[in-house]
């Protein structure tokens, strides 16, 4: 099911400008949209804000799909299942596979995802030059990355931070943390149970 209204900070995402950006178009009243009674949050409706953003030759394709694109890299095939259903079952993302860090390298360009779900050691590469990679890349700068990994030395993890991983988590976990912690970092709205 595809949102029908967005806060200032969804639009923004979609529409891939500053959240302040949306609320002076909101504010000026370009941007058409209503507040929460009896609060100052603003909301925007989705056909106005796709109508915003053909007006404004943004492309459409995030409002199309709505849909958070993630890129789930790990040589754990039974991992990366259970990550999938789990994304999949949630409902607001969409998920691409990959089993190593080349492919990875080539979707993360390709694919363009929000959020990238990475397991340090791989077979080819490990994590932290994939993180180096996707920052060192302007058009990425998005993409958040959340690391995981068995491995416990906190001064990897530190290593992993400052190659630019939003985000560690340790193995085995939970994965419904880890759709939680996704959509903190993405600022979805938790799914409504």
């Amino acid at each position: 099911m595809s949102k029908t209204v967005f806060t200032t900070g969804e639009a923004a995402k979609i529409c891939k400008v500053s959240q302040q950006t949306i609320i002076r178009c909101f504010d000026s009243g370009q941007l058409k949209g209503f507040r929460v009674p009896g609060s100052r949050f603003r909301r925007i409706p989705r056909d106005v804000l796709y109508k915003f953003m053909k007006e404004n030759g943004i492309p459409t394709d995030a409002l199309e799909s709505g849909k958070r694109k993630a890129l789930v890299v790990d040589d754990d095939v039974e991992l990366v299942e259970l990550i999938h259903d789990a994304l999949e079952a949630d409902g607001r993302f969409e998920v691409r596979i990959a089993n190593n860090g080349f492919d990875a390298g080539m979707m993360v360009k390709e694919y363009r995802p929000d959020i990238l779900v990475l397991d340090v050691m791989l077979p080819d590469i490990n994590g932290k030059e994939v993180c180096q990679r996707v920052r060192s890349d302007s058009t990425l700068d998005d993409v958040k990355i959340i690391c995981i990994s068995g491995m416990v030395e906190q001064d990897k993890v530190a290593d992993l931070r400052t190659a630019g991983a939003d985000e560690f988590m340790q193995k085995p976990f939970e994965v419904d943390k880890l759709v939680e912690r996704m959509c903190e970092l993405l600022d979805v709205e938790p799914a409504r149970m």
